[in-house]
């Protein structure tokens, strides 16, 4: 039984909806970010950054106990574990590793700069944050185009969409009211409708 540590925000909900999706028993442990649980002594033994998500998994490679952060990284391990969600062919293998990685480093970059210019900056910018938006637009209009020439970002659903969807899912209205990505809704309503994305959601709510 893997033990989930994690919270409702898009990194937290990203590994909740993997494991939901990859059929891996597991517990979910919700942290109130901001009331500091994260920053407890139970908390930080297991993860000593204090970031969520963290997941534990007893049955690791070769049956040893494992600790891995980091959400992107607990989606790649959930779906080598369950044999789910990874192309088999190369090159949509490699596509799929390549929008995950977008979705990591480009979008949900951009997207936690507008939460931290608005929430917790102590010097808030209305500039700032307009710019900062328009490069979460411009991030997202690339996905548009490649949605553009398949079903899902890998041509086929892949690690590279479960990264992606929880930080879509929060802008979608602040998207919608920029501009129209109309590949990216479609993929963004197939991708609500999925058992599993439901319940990842609603477990760490």
């Amino acid at each position: 039984m893997i033990d989930l540590h994690t919270a409702n925000t898009s990194n937290g909900q990203r590994a909740a909806i993997i494991l939901e999706e990859c059929g891996l028993p597991h517990r979910v442990r919700a942290y109130d970010l901001f009331k500091g649980e994260h920053k407890n002594p139970e908390f930080l033994a297991i993860a000593p950054a204090g970031a969520i998500p963290v997941i534990v998994d007893p049955e690791g490679p070769g049956g040893k106990p494992i600790t891995i952060a980091q959400s992107c990284a607990i989606i790649l391990y959930a779906a080598e574990k369950s044999g789910k969600f990874i192309p088999a062919d190369p090159a949509r293998r490699a596509t799929a590793l390549q929008w995950l990685v977008q979705a990591a480093a480009d979008v949900s970059a951009s997207s936690g700069n507008v939460f931290f210019n608005s929430m917790l900056l102590p010097d808030k910018s209305e500039q700032n944050g307009k710019w900062y938006l328009d490069r979460v637009f411009r991030h997202f209009t690339d996905c548009d185009r490649q949605l553009g020439s398949g079903e899902f970002l890998a041509g086929e659903i892949s690690v590279a969409d479960f990264a992606l969807y929880p930080v879509f899912a929060v802008r979608r209205k602040t998207l919608e009211e920029v501009g129209s990505l109309p590949n990216l809704a479609r993929w963004g309503d197939q991708m609500a409708s999925r058992e599993g994305v439901r319940k990842g959601l609603a477990a760490v709510a």
